[in-house]
């Protein structure tokens, strides 16, 4: 696993956390007026840092694409 790849993991991981602990933290108070905003507002933060992270997690190393670039030179007539 490449460190853009660990990166992405532990970017995904922290987003999750982070969501469950505010959920977890705004069932226990009864500040539905300002959590509400707040709880939506973070989701969406949270989802784009989960997206930012599987992006990283999902993508392929250079050394890799440049491997598989000079390999498809090297095939080529």
């Amino acid at each position: 696993m490449s460190r853009a790849q660990l990166a992405g993991v532990l970017i995904m991981i922290g987003s999750v956390a982070q969501m469950v602990l505010f959920l977890w933290a705004m069932v226990r108070r009864s500040y539905l007026a300002v959590a509400l905003p707040v709880a939506g507002a973070l989701a969406t933060v949270s989802a784009l840092a989960f997206w930012i992270g599987w992006t990283l997690f999902t993508s392929e190393e250079e050394e890799e694409l440049i491997e598989a670039e000079g390999e498809a030179q090297e095939a080529s007539p």
